[in-house]
């Protein structure tokens, strides 16, 4: 009996081993995308450097430095704005940004990032970054919040093409009792 316990406790033990080197070699399975077959692929845990790819390009909007951005673009970057905007090609992209920094002068807070790859249907690994920030733009003249989702494509340290989420972030509300008071 004996025996027996010490060759199931043995057992166990180099199973939890072989459980965790074969984690430790695989990449995290975060989620899964969906192609446009509808087939769905994981999503991995994706390099910090794309990350580091973003968050630069971030920092250069705030700054309103055009030069840098055009540095981070593909030369056939493509960007769909959250109204419907379609923008293709980096000097096309140069020149709304330039018309907009102008009359909006948008600024971001960034809220977080996440790093993903996934691996397409030719073996290509694709490295996405997702990103959410809070922009504040100036709109005649009055100061307006809104949230953002981006989802980056990084390709070779530029940015491939983009994708922009945004909703409406409302103006804080008074409290019941001081409405009552007016």
């Amino acid at each position: 009996m004996k025996k027996y316990l010490l060759f199931l406790v043995a057992g166990s033990v180099v199973a939890c081993t072989t459980t965790q080197t074969e984690k430790n070699d695989s990449k995290s399975v975060i989620g899964y995308d969906i192609s446009e077959e509808g087939e769905q692929r994981e999503l991995i845990a994706g390099p910090l450097t794309t990350v580091s790819v973003w968050e630069d390009y971030v920092q250069a909007h705030n700054n309103k430095d055009l030069d840098a951005i055009a540095s981070l673009n593909a030369e056939d970057i493509k960007i769909w704005g959250p109204g419907g905007e379609f923008i293709e090609g980096s000097d096309n992209h140069i020149a709304f940004l330039n018309d907009w920094f102008t009359a909006n002068n948008p600024v971001w807070k960034s809220n977080y990032f996440i790093a993903n790859e996934v691996i397409v249907k030719d073996g290509e690994n694709r490295q996405w970054v997702t990103s959410g920030h809070d922009v504040t733009q100036t709109l005649d003249s009055i100061k307006v919040t809104s949230a953002q989702v981006h989802d980056g494509l990084i390709v070779d340290g530029k940015v491939k093409m983009f994708y922009v989420y945004e909703r409406a972030i409302p103006a804080p509300q008074k409290p019941e009792t001081e409405a009552i008071k007016e």
